[in-house]
Formats: C-alpha cells, sequence, structure tokens
C-alpha cells in the first residue's frame, strides 16, 4: 500500500531487502494504519514507537517505506557481531548502540547528524521490548527526547499492537498464518516547543526527562485507541519492578 513514492536513493541494501521482506509481510499481515499524513514528507524527524516483539522494526520500516521515507534505527550492538548482518546493517545506515557505555554517546551524536541530515530516525524509547505482564508502554528512556531538543525536529508518536502475535516477545518462532492484524496509529508531533534542551547538567536533565514523559504519554494514548483498552495509571519501570529473569539474561546476550 504505497501512499507515497519514495524520494531518496534506496541504496543496496534496501534494494536488496525490500523485494525479499515486504512481500513476505503483505502475505503475513494485515495492516490497519492510520494518521500516516502525520509522517512527514520530507526533513528530519525522530519517529517513536512502543515495543511488543522483535519484529516490530521490520513493521514499522514496512510503514515507513510505503510513506516515502527510509528508517535508521538505533540498534543494539549485539545485532553487529555477526559479519554479515553488520555489513547489511551498515549499508542500510543503522546506527549501532552500545549499551551503558561511553561509545552510546556516539551513537546518539550519529542521531543528531542524521536528523540534521533530514533522515528519519526510528527510537523505542522503553529501550527493550515491554516488560509490563499485558504489554502496555513502560517508562520511556531519554533519548528520543534529547535527539529532539538537541535539533528541534518533529517527534512523530505511533501506538502500534499486533506484532506480538505475529512473533511473540523473546521467541524465535513467527505464526505467520493465519495473517496476523497489525494495526499502527500515527500520531500528530508532540509540541516540546516549551522544553529547552538547556546549558547541561540538572537543567539539561530535567528537560529531557519532561519531553519523554510527553513522548510516553502521546505513545500510551495511541495504543489505547488501537487496542480500545485503558492503560495503567503507573507505567512499569524497570528500575523500580526490575525484569523477568528470561527477559534478562536474553539483553545479556544482546548486548554482550
Amino acid at each position: 500500500m504505497t501512499v507515497r513514492k519514495l524520494q531518496q536513493p534506496r541504496g543496496w541494501a534496501f534494494s536488496f531487502a525490500v523485494p525479499i521482506v515486504k512481500p513476505l509481510l503483505l502475505a503475513t499481515t494485515r495492516r490497519d494504519w492510520r494518521g500516516g499524513e502525520n509522517i512527514p514528507a520530507t526533513g528530519g524527524f525522530v519517529l517513536v514507537l512502543n515495543h511488543v516483539s522483535h519484529v516490530d522494526p521490520l513493521l514499522a520500516a514496512h510503514l515507513l517505506y510505503d510513506h516515502g521515507r527510509l528508517p535508521r534505527y538505533l540498534a543494539k550492538s549485539g545485532l553487529f557481531r555477526n559479519r554479515f548482518l553488520a555489513f547489511f546493517l551498515r549499508g542500510a545506515g543503522q546506527i549501532p548502540v552500545h549499551r551503558a557505555t561511553s561509545s552510546a554517546i556516539g551513537a546518539y551524536d550519529a542521531a543528531v547528524e542524521a536528523v540534521r541530515r533530514g533522515e528519519c530516525v526510528v527510537v523505542y524509547p522503553e529501550g527493550t521490548i515491554s516488560r509490563d505482564p499485558d504489554l502496555w508502554p513502560m517508562r520511556g528512556k531519554t533519548g528520543a527526547a534529547r535527539i529532539a531538543l538537541a535539533t528541534g525536529c518533529p517527534v512523530i508518536p505511533v501506538g502500534q499492537w499486533g506484532a506480538q502475535d505475529l512473533l511473540a516477545p523473546y521467541t524465535k518462532k513467527p505464526r505467520l498464518f493465519p495473517p496476523k492484524k497489525i494495526s499502527m496509529h500515527v500520531g500528530e508531533p508532540v509540541d516540546l516547543s516549551d522544553l529547552a534542551a538547556g546549558s547541561g547538567g540538572g537543567a539539561e536533565a530535567a528537560a529531557a526527562q519532561r519531553a519523554t514523559d510527553r513522548i510516553m504519554a502521546a505513545i500510551t494514548a495511541l495504543v489505547e485507541q488501537v487496542r480500545g483498552e485503558r492503560a495503567p495509571a503507573v507505567r512499569f519501570d524497570m528500575r523500580r519492578q526490575g525484569a523477568r529473569a528470561d527477559d534478562e539474561s536474553q539483553d545479556r546476550k544482546d548486548t554482550a
């Protein structure tokens, strides 16, 4: 379902992947996409989504590609350990993130530069698949907000649901048939105009946290619309409530 034609060169990686991945997604999903007009046709921006499955990036890429944009992801460094996969990911313009290391600063700088070049940078603010027992959006991390505050770019929220039926969280075997309904509702830009990046230290951190709270509120409201349910009054917070042991094990594998 092409809404807008791509206005930028695909590059070899997307030229290789699209003819393979897109027909597979078309065959195994039923798409309920709404609000796509909120995706900017040109210029840099950050797209933020809730995270429910390892297949999420493919579905977000499908949404963006059919709206004329190519995604640039902040991807876990573990994905780059495979030489072939690393070659492909770099060819597709993806940005490796080394969690809890000084290299994470380099990923932030690369994301800021990509936005300033007019790219679409995709961020899952939760940082990992939701640990909420019902997969509601968790408390977010500040990366997307800091990129937006540094560049002044739009932040476009997406609430999505259904990917967990195609590939359940932290599993490897997809359930391809019958085709799964994938709902993605794109919201209007999150208004951060009253927040400044700050001059460093506490002021900058406070602005980034306030921006993150707004971003997560916008995503959660869209997920509520998609699911037709109300989210918990308090978001799941991994720093306070911890994570399931199997999830912690998976994260160690991803970041080792």
